[in-house]
């Protein structure tokens, strides 16, 4: 088992890093352009797959499309539902050329997206079109961080067994470049005052609508240059940064306003899904025992395969 979770050192695959995400966000905002909003923006994540990340069905009047990145072939690969296909290479090069080539093979699947040009949430965005730098890919340092992403992604649906009331799929969300699963309290929460860089405010205030207790990944970024395992509370409780959460390794983080657990301490666990379920467990215990949410109504025992919940 501890296998499966891969080294993710952010010095080492920052490049790929950051030519990925911007080529996630390329193919997050196709299906942006042509997805009817859904609350808390679930509309736009990417979600892991058998191969790699896929946007899931995009609906085209009577047709299906869908776009997948396959880690395991180094391709984009678009698939209609009548029938057609078409790929893209995922290899060293320009995000404009990607850019290009994602709109010119939609063209050539007759699909017409009007695709914001902008990177989000990214510091001094450059426009894809106009980005010509030649950027490196290591397709094994990808393909890692595929593989952690399916270890987390696991473990994570695991936890959203035991909840009852309304609760996110496990998606990765291409502008913040992380995995997340957030469960609800079924309150409103006091509007958000937006703020965030590259984000509309008209989108961070519906996104953060409810009181939640939301978990993720991320893989690490210049400003904090470490794969990690977060956690937040909107609105934070009181006394929320100080509550006690395992494994020993998490910690609450004043800058980032999260708790934080290194990606190395649950890889290099002997126990690495008892000790990332715990972080799970007892954050939300944390934001639900603090917050004051209804546990009786809102949780079961986790899923087991077979077995019917007992109602």
């Amino acid at each position: 088992m501890r296998a499966a979770w891969p080294e993710l050192d952010w010095s080492h695959w920052r490049e790929t890093a950051i030519a990925l995400q911007l080529r996630t966000q390329i193919v997050g905002k196709v299906r942006l352009a042509l997805t009817p909003w859904l609350n808390h923006s679930w509309h736009v994540p990417l979600y892991v797959s058998a191969r790699g990340l896929t946007t899931s069905p995009i609906r085209l009047g009577a047709r299906i499309l869908e776009i997948e990145f396959d880690f395991l072939a180094d391709r984009v690969t678009f698939e209609t539902s009548d029938g057609e296909q078409r790929s893209i290479p995922l290899a060293p090069g320009r995000i404009s050329d990607f850019h290009a080539g994602v709109l010119d093979t939609l063209a050539d699947l007759g699909i017409t997206a009007k695709v914001d040009g902008l990177p989000s949430e990214l510091p001094d965005p450059v426009p894809f079109a106009n980005d010509h730098a030649d950027r490196p890919y290591d397709a094994d340092m990808a393909r890692n961080f595929w593989r952690a992403l399916i270890q987390a992604t696991r473990v994570f649906d695991d936890f959203r067994t035991g909840f009852l009331g309304k609760a996110s799929p496990t998606h990765f969300f291409w502008g913040s470049f992380d995995l997340a699963s957030t469960r609800f309290s079924g309150r409103s929460a006091p509007r958000h005052p937006g703020g965030v860089p590259g984000l509309p405010d008209a989108v961070t205030i519906e996104a953060y609508s409810d009181q939640e207790s939301s978990l993720g990944f991320w893989p690490g970024s210049d400003a904090y240059p470490h794969a990690a395992f977060y956690a937040y509370a909107y609105p934070a409780p009181e006394g929320y940064s100080k509550a006690k959460v395992s494994p020993d390794a998490a910690r609450y983080d004043m800058t980032l306003g999260e708790f934080i657990l290194p990606y190395d301490a649950i890889r290099t666990s002997a126990d690495p899904d008892a000790d990332l379920l715990s972080f799970c467990h007892s954050t939300y215990d944390a934001a639900a025992d603090l917050g004051d949410w209804d546990r009786d109504t809102l949780e079961c025992p986790l899923g087991r395969p077979r077995i019917p919940r007992v109602v």
